[in-house]
C-alpha cells in the first residue's frame, strides 16, 4: 500500500480536492414502444429490452 513519504499541506489538500468534479451522465435518445426518452448511455441497451421501465 503505498504510503506518502510526508505530510500534504492542508493548502494543497483544499485545492486538490476542490477541483474535483462529478459530471453529468451522457444522455442519449431511446425510443421503445413509439415513445422517446433521454437515459444514461450505458443502460440504453436495458431501455431498449425492456428490462428497465423509461422515465416519464
Amino acid at each position: 500500500m503505498a504510503v506518502p513519504k510526508r505530510r500534504t499541506s492542508r493548502s494543497n489538500t483544499r485545492k486538490r480536492r476542490s477541483a474535483w468534479r462529478a459530471e453529468r451522465p451522457a444522455l442519449v435518445e431511446v425510443t421503445v414502444d413509439g415513445r422517446t426518452a433521454r437515459v444514461p448511455y450505458p443502460l440504453a441497451p436495458a431501455y431498449r429490452r425492456g428490462l428497465l421501465p423509461l422515465p416519464d
